[in-house]
């Protein structure tokens, strides 16, 4: 079946995206228009499906708890003054509140009646710690008596606090003490967007400590895990990757996605079809390996351990995979499956994880790596085009994903905490412009070369970090809350 001139570079529906190709889970192969030379699956009907993750944090539903806090007669003469409809805000918060915990797929744990009093408060606050909730959300319709005070007993309950004050409910002088203490964020603003933001971010807090990550890598089994963000990592022998490989067949399931793969590239340089099943064929591996250890991300000691076979490198997998929302990491980084993990839960985007190299006469950095996905605008939005060549290495074939001039992107490089040296996790952080995509070859490298302008004058030679994430959007000042929020060192290059 893989012999021949079968071509499978056809284009099954290059309206289609993958996801939607998959969701129709029976796809029927129509002879010779798509598959023309392999007439054995002609008449035979293909069933396919994405790859999920499989672990703790996808199977866990976040739980945050949420009250109104005010006092019980009219407003008067006192902030926000007998101009503000405090009954009517509650009703158009509670509505916004349920409709993005919905969204969200979380749990609004809302009490039913403000908190009145400080012994509600106190009340209050004792069952949420009793409960163990993942976040809590307190709404201030007020400025005066014990709303403040119970903003603030809120964050020294250890839980991380999301505080809305709605404008006419501070002044600075209330929000001055809490600004910048870790466990909390403060939205002073009649924008709710930064509110369902807030809820985001308690949501992905809860997912990240709870997500299991395999890494194939060594030749030992064990578990261990990331500190203060609470990341298990899940260490295989990587042999079983290869022994898996090799014993895995050129499916039919295998030769349409391929088939769909090709049919959704600009073009085919230097790689062959045999190159892009093979690719597929290291996607399916991970994805049962994935199924099999119940993680939730992958990542694997891939040239440590495939580099000296002729095993397909996973590129095309991890594309694949994190255009899916399963983090897929490069090269055993633990750093950069944290940065994946954090990405796709706060922007529902995938990352590019890259090699940082300066570009002196554009005072850029370019990001070089052979792995990039293709779903850069989110997960359910269209592709950006890409092509499929031949890893730097002139071997398999890699996804050369074009990235839009001028967009803007942010850069996060995660750096785990360290609970004998007593010291947090650090996210470095950068926001800049995508100034070009640079060919490869000529210049050497990586296939995907994006070269990027960050904001600031760093020196591009001494640009910090390694194996960023690149990705879509200006993220900056929302990585900055969320380090706040979950007591993170944040530092913006």
């Amino acid at each position: 079946m893989n012999s021949g001139r079968c071509p499978l570079h056809c284009d099954v529906d290059h309206k289609c995206t993958r996801r939607d190709f998959l969701r129709g889970s029976t796809v029927l192969l129509a002879g010779s228009s798509l598959l023309s030379g392999c007439a054995s699956l002609s008449r035979r009907k293909v069933v396919t499906g994405p790859i999920r993750p499989c672990g703790p944090a996808s199977k866990y539903v976040p739980t945050i708890k949420a009250a109104f806090v005010r006092r019980k007669e009219e407003y008067g003469m006192w902030w926000p003054g007998a101009v503000y409809d405090g009954e009517a805000a509650r009703r158009m918060y509670t509505a916004k509140l349920k409709e993005t915990a919905e969204a969200l797929g979380v749990k609004l744990d809302l009490r039913p009646e403000p908190i009145y009093s400080t012994a509600e408060a106190d009340a209050w606050l004792a069952e949420a710690k009793a409960a163990g909730a993942d976040g809590l959300m307190i709404v201030l319709l007020d400025r005066q008596q014990h709303a403040w005070p119970t903003a603030h007993k809120a964050v020294d309950t250890g839980i991380a606090t999301v505080i809305f004050s709605p404008v006419g409910t501070s002044f600075t002088t209330n929000t001055v003490r809490l600004a910048d203490k870790p466990g909390c964020v403060i939205y002073s603003t009649d924008e709710f967007s930064q509110v369902a933001y807030g809820m985001k971010m308690l949501k992905a807090g809860a997912k990240i400590s709870r997500a299991c990550c395999v890494v194939l890598r060594g030749n030992k089994r064990y578990d261990s895990s990331m500190a203060d963000l609470g990341i298990t990592l899940r260490y295989v022998p990587a042999k079983g990757f290869l022994d898996e490989y090799r014993s895995t067949p050129d499916t039919d399931e295998i030769l349409v996605m391929a088939a769909e793969y090709m049919g959704r590239a600009r073009r085919r340089r230097g790689a062959t079809r045999q190159d892009v099943i093979n690719g597929i064929k290291s996607y399916v591996v991970a994805g049962n390996i994935l199924k099999r250890e119940e993680c939730d991300a992958i990542t694997m000691d891939c040239l440590g351990a495939l580099g000296k076979t002729k095993v397909s490198l996973p590129c095309i997998a991890w594309s694949r995979m994190n255009d899916e929302g399963i983090p897929a990491a490069c090269e055993a980084d633990i750093g950069a499956v944290a940065s994946h993990i954090i990405v796709q839960q706060l922007f529902d985007r995938p990352g590019f994880q890259q090699d940082p190299v300066a570009d002196t006469f554009h005072n850029a950095i370019i990001g070089a790596h052979c792995s990039c996905p293709t779903r850069l605008n989110g997960f359910d939005k269209p592709a950006e085009p890409f092509d499929l060549v031949h890893h730097h290495g002139l071997r398999d074939a890699v996804p050369r994903t074009l990235w839009r001039k001028g967009q803007r992107v942010t850069s996060l490089d995660v750096f785990p905490g360290d609970e004998k040296q007593k010291r947090k996790t650090k996210l470095l952080i950068s926001a800049g412009t995508v100034l070009d995509n640079v060919k490869v070859p000529p210049s050497g490298g990586c296939v995907v070369s994006v070269m990027v302008k960050f904001d600031g004058d760093h020196p591009v030679l001494s640009f910090p970090g390694f194996h960023q994430l690149f990705f879509y959007g200006d993220y900056k000042r929302e990585l900055v809350e969320f380090c706040q929020l979950f007591n993170f060192e944040a530092q913006v290059v």
